[in-house]
């Protein structure tokens, strides 16, 4: 049975309650899962969804990820990490939560990268509360490159990972993650956009069974007309398209930014013309996978050693503590997870 470590996230925000509802209700897809993360943590969070006539959703101290097989349904088994603090306030940023978060992460990371799980799948953490604990990383994805590049002994440039937003309507892979619209837009390079296409095309030509089809998305607005918006499609975009298709990569493009998306979409009415969108950064792929409903995305990190998907929302620190969290996009990321592991 393959085991896959659910990192807690942000004690304050809505992770944990998102985890518990997940083991409550949909035991079939979490058995063989565990919580890396505060055993009081997830004990709150039960709570937290209790609701009248619903049997208390019980949490169970493991020391081991093995136990989580013999766990009954409809029970959180927890491994507690040495060190870490306990929940903290509702909705409120805190150095304590943001390196618990980050503690977790480390520890599962490491257990997938010597084979002793399958995979992780991370709750949302905060980046803010990231900082404050002087986590020196923006994310999720930029510490599991770092740990993977650790572990393999290279330079974090040799360990390139890209972020897939993906749901049963779309597929979208970005260029560039999290950085400042200026970074993002010199990030658009030809070196980064074929490295992007090449890393694309080996993930999903390993979850497809299939070389899939890539579109790339132009930067400019209808894909530069020619060079009358911008020039990047010409001197960037276009000749790395080039170099992919010379290596055999199925890839379109660039496309009219504002269009692609809709020719790509997914639907038991229309299939989409490709499997996946490559976009230039963050905001121009996102937004149009979050549109289409945050329940059904999940985030995949390509290009590391490990399997790793999350939901693709943040911490929702306005809403936490009441257990009125949708736990859709977290049970999607472990099904996921399962699917790729």
């Amino acid at each position: 049975m393959t085991l896959l470590a659910i990192t807690q996230g942000d004690s304050a925000g809505i992770g944990p309650e998102i985890i518990a509802k997940a083991f409550r209700d949909t035991p079939a897809d979490l058995h063989g899962c565990f919580v890396v993360g505060d055993v009081a943590t997830l004990r709150r969070a039960a709570q937290c969804i209790e609701r009248p006539g619903i049997p208390a959703l019980p949490v169970a101290l493991i020391s081991n990820p093995a136990e989580a097989l013999s766990v009954p349904p409809r029970c959180v088994p927890v491994l507690q990490l040495d060190g870490i603090a306990g929940p903290q306030p509702f909705g409120h940023i805190s150095a304590e939560a943001g390196q618990a978060a980050a503690q977790c992460v480390v520890w599962a990371a490491r257990a997938a990268l010597r084979g002793e799980i399958a995979g992780l799948v991370t709750a949302p953490l905060h980046k803010e509360a990231l900082h404050a604990a002087g986590v020196d990383y923006p994310g999720h994805t930029e510490l599991l490159q770092a740990e993977a590049a650790a572990w393999r002994g290279v330079a974090l440039a040799d360990m390139p990972v890209r972020m897939m937003l993906a749901s049963d309507e779309l597929r979208t892979v970005l260029v560039s993650i999290h950085m400042s619209l200026r970074a993002a837009l010199k990030a658009v390079t030809l070196d980064n956009v074929f490295q992007t296409l090449l890393i694309t095309h080996a993930a999903l030509l390993r979850s497809l069974g299939r070389a899939p089809r890539i579109a790339v998305a132009g930067l400019n607005p209808h894909a530069g007309e020619g060079g009358l918006f911008g020039r990047e499609e010409i001197e960037v975009i276009a000749p790395a398209i080039a170099q992919a298709r010379a290596q055999g990569l199925n890839v379109t493009g660039p496309l009219a930014p504002d269009t692609v998306f809709m020719r790509a979409r997914h639907t038991a009415a229309k299939p989409g013309e490709f499997d996946v969108v490559l976009a230039m950064y963050h905001d121009q792929g996102l937004i149009a996978v979050k549109y289409l409903g945050v329940d059904k995305g999940v985030n995949v990190t390509l290009g590391l050693p490990l399997v790793r998907t999350s939901p693709d929302h943040g911490t929702a620190f306005d809403i936490a503590g009441q257990g009125t969290a949708d736990a859709s996009s977290l049970i999607e990321a472990v099904r996921m997870a399962k699917k790729l592991a």
